[in-house]
């Protein structure tokens, strides 16, 4: 009999020795390619193609011609496997690997199987591991007596269980677990495929299947039922909504959801498809319920493409069967549906855009016949700094059309048309001691067209004129001994407007606003139907302290004077009189996530006309915001008064549980309008999430609703796209 012959002592002579380097990185690229090729048969193409592998161990001994054996921290690399094993014993008659372990065998990080035996093939595609656990995606576990490997492409297990839950040994059941008498996982596919499975909670059986299938964690897309929610309220009933995902293609889906409660049957669909230069989503609902003796439905959809030359398109859908379904149901709290079709480009100084608006309004007392619903608009804006002429040049064309299918003549179907030109320029010096001046002028013109228009309203052509002058003084110190930043700016602007567009019917100017975004402009006005004319000045200053420990505060407060009042500036409006209300906003940031705003119209006497306060706090585990607004009326505006409280927090109360709160309440009704609780369980393998809501607001179309949700997600099938929850800890 021939002694064993030693080929290497230890790993470090194994890289030390080059011969013996050179056997420990092709002997298993030999075993692999006398698998293909008789010991004489003549070299082919296809058997000089040879799969190459790694083998490394403390102690390497060949046994005669027929095997080898390795011991000690035995590692085999082979096209992208790493298997790791006590020992390993290679019998070229059965062309077989025998390993003891503790084995461990890992493909890239998507699998990894532990073992304590193995019998494999020499290119590890093949064979049975015993008392083995695969993990996949380091999120699924499934563990088995005994688990197969078939062409590298499945693996087979009996007497499974599955679980994403951490185990202990002072408490070994899992949260959650699937015992399976086998399970496939087709490694192609991504798919594991479960024979006679029951679904267990805390070691109790509440489930079972004869077949179920499900995706493995790799896999983001796949056909199949997505996980339920129960859906309560108090308008629709009880129900369960079961999401079912087509993946129809690479490149778009489509997810039904049927919802089925004592009041209701509703089926849900969303329908999403990728281009190679943009993208489509469209969300819909139907349902029959016992609220209306008409079907209900309602489609959204939206767009977006790139086109060439940086010109970008974009569309959007909105439209429903009633007034009151979107609300009933839960999917969209809006009130007004904007359908439109745009095409824009925007480049460093050069903008334009085209787009046409279908406005369709839900709300209790309006009429969409005598509201203009169909809209359309057009504009290039271009800002030069020609040679010709000192400062910068920014000039714009714009068109605006607007339609009432109404023919009943003045405002209730009243049609316009409009072309507008405008022109501004702007031209800015520095002084010797840091003021900065600048002078301003602007030119409009606009041809309005009417139809169905009331007496006195006539096509015609209007025309602004502005000049102006600008004085700002920024002023910056810093304090010695704290370091802090002081940054203030005072502001004098002086205007003068003349415009022969007073006759004018108001469509776009209507509503009026009045804050730090505007105080500095030459006009309040939104549109291009009202202008501010006369002589006017704003007067007012921003400051800004910035301290070094990290907290800030800055304060922006101004008015606006003028010769004459305006009467389109209406009472509530903040605007009124030949001096409008005081603003002051302001906001304090600290270093420990406090923020406070605060903006506020007033007049000479501290009477408000306006006035809005907010908070938001937010660390590692707590966020909350609240926030007050008080409005006074503005009957021109169709504005009644206005004072509410809103709240929204969440907290979370550690790793695994969060809550959420949020109401709005509305002091002029003195009741709530909307409030809404959250309840959130999630840890390494489950994510449990409860919903609780009322909606207080009625009118003629919508009632007073409750809503209640429950859903379950179980980690490790499919794609965990959520936050991760620390995982639970074990005892020591």
């Amino acid at each position: 009999m021939t002694p064993p012959k030693k080929i290497t002592a230890s790993r470090r002579a194994c890289f030390a020795l080059a011969s013996v380097s050179a056997l420990c990185l092709t002997l298993f690229a030999t075993l692999s390619h006398a698998q293909t090729s008789p010991p004489n048969a003549r070299p082919t193409a296809a058997a000089n193609t040879v799969s190459y592998a790694s083998l490394i161990a403390d102690d390497l001994r060949l046994i005669g011609q027929a095997g080898l054996v390795a011991a000690g921290n035995v590692e085999i690399f082979h096209n992208g496997v790493r298997l790791r094993a006590e020992s390993l014993q290679y019998d070229k008659r059965t062309e077989a690997l025998s390993l003891v372990g503790p084995l461990r065998l890992t493909e890239g990080e998507n699998i990894t199987i532990l073992a304590d035996t193995a019998q494999l093939s020499t290119d590890l595609r093949n064979g049975v591991l015993r008392s083995a656990r695969i993990v996949l995606e380091q999120q699924l576990q499934l563990a088995a007596n005994e688990i197969g490997l078939v062409n590298g492409r499945y693996i087979r297990m009996n007497d499974t269980v599955v679980t994403s839950c951490q185990t202990c040994a002072q408490n070994p059941v899992p949260l959650w677990e699937i015992r399976a008498r086998s399970v496939v996982h087709d490694r192609n596919e991504k798919q594991l495929y479960f024979t006679n499975a029951s679904f267990r909670i805390k070691g109790v059986p509440v489930l079972w299947l004869p077949r179920l299938r499900l995706p493995d964690p790799t896999l983001e897309r796949a056909t199949g039922f997505l996980l339920p929610r129960f859906r309560s309220s108090s308008r629709l009933g009880s129900g369960l909504q079961m999401p079912y995902f087509i993946r129809i293609g690479d490149h778009k889906d489509l997810t039904l959801t049927p919802w089925i409660s004592s009041r209701t049957r509703t089926l849900e669909a969303r329908y999403r498809q990728a281009f190679r230069n943009g993208d489509i989503t469209i969300d819909s609902a139907w349902s029959d319920d016992d609220l209306q003796t008409s079907k209900r439905w309602y489609v959204f959809a939206e767009g977006k493409f790139e086109l060439p030359r940086d010109y970008q398109l974009a569309f959007n859908i909105e439209t429903t069967s009633d007034r009151a379904y979107l609300l009933d149901y839960g999917f969209s709290d809006k009130d007004r549906l904007e359908s439109n079709i745009s095409v824009t480009r925007a480049r460093r100084d050069k903008f334009v855009r085209a787009e046409l608006i279908h406005f369709n309004s839900l709300r209790a007392g309006e009429i969409n016949s005598t509201l203009p619903t169909i809209v359309s608009n057009f504009l290039i804006h271009r800002r030069t700094e020609p040679s010709w002429i000192p400062g910068a040049l920014d000039w714009q064309v714009e068109g605006h059309t607007h339609y009432r299918s109404s023919d009943i003549r003045g405002i209730s179907g009243r049609d316009v048309a409009r072309l507008s030109a405008r022109v501004d320029w702007r031209n800015s010096h520095t002084l010797q001691n840091g003021m900065v001046f600048a002078t301003m002028a602007g030119a409009d013109l606009d041809y309005y067209a009417f139809g169905d228009a009331a007496a006195g309203e006539e096509d015609g052509l209007y025309g602004t004129g502005t000049i102006g002058a600008e004085l700002r003084w920024p002023l910056i110190r810093q304090e010695t001994t704290t370091g802090a930043t002081h940054l203030l700016e005072p502001v004098v602007q002086v205007f003068y407007s003349h415009s022969n567009r007073s006759g004018l019917p108001n469509e776009d100017s209507v509503l009026l606003e009045f804050d730090e975004g505007n105080l500095w402009s030459d006009s309040r006005f939104s549109g291009s139907d009202r202008v501010e004319t006369g002589l006017r000045s704003n007067i007012g200053f921003n400051w800004t302290r910035q301290a070094p420990s990290g907290w800030s505060l800055s304060l922006a407060a101004g008015r606006i004077y003028r010769d004459q009042s305006n009467a389109a500036f209406t009472s509530g409006s903040g605007l009124s009189g030949t001096s409008s209300d005081w603003l002051l906003a302001a906001q304090v940031q600290l270093k420990n996530g406090l923020t406070l705003s605060n903006r506020a119209l007033f007049d000479d006497h501290l009477d408000f006309s306006r006035n809005e306060t907010r908070v938001n706090w937010s660390n590692d585990r707590i966020s909350l915001g609240s926030s007050y607004l008080w409005i006074e009326a503005a009957p021109a505006e169709n504005r009644p008064q206005a004072s509410e409280w809103a709240f929204d927090g969440k907290y979370d109360f550690n790793d695994q549980w969060s809550g959420s709160a949020n109401w709005r309440y509305d002091f002029i009704n003195d009741r709530a309008a909307k409030i809404g609780l959250g309840l959130e369980y999630r840890n390494e393998c489950t994510n449990v999430s409860f919903t609780a809501s009322r909606r207080f607001t009625s009118n003629a179309a919508t009632k007073p609703a409750t809503d209640y949700g429950i859903s379950v997600s179980l980690a490790g099938f499919g794609a965990n796209t959520g936050r991760r929850a620390l995982a639970r800890r074990c005892s020591p």
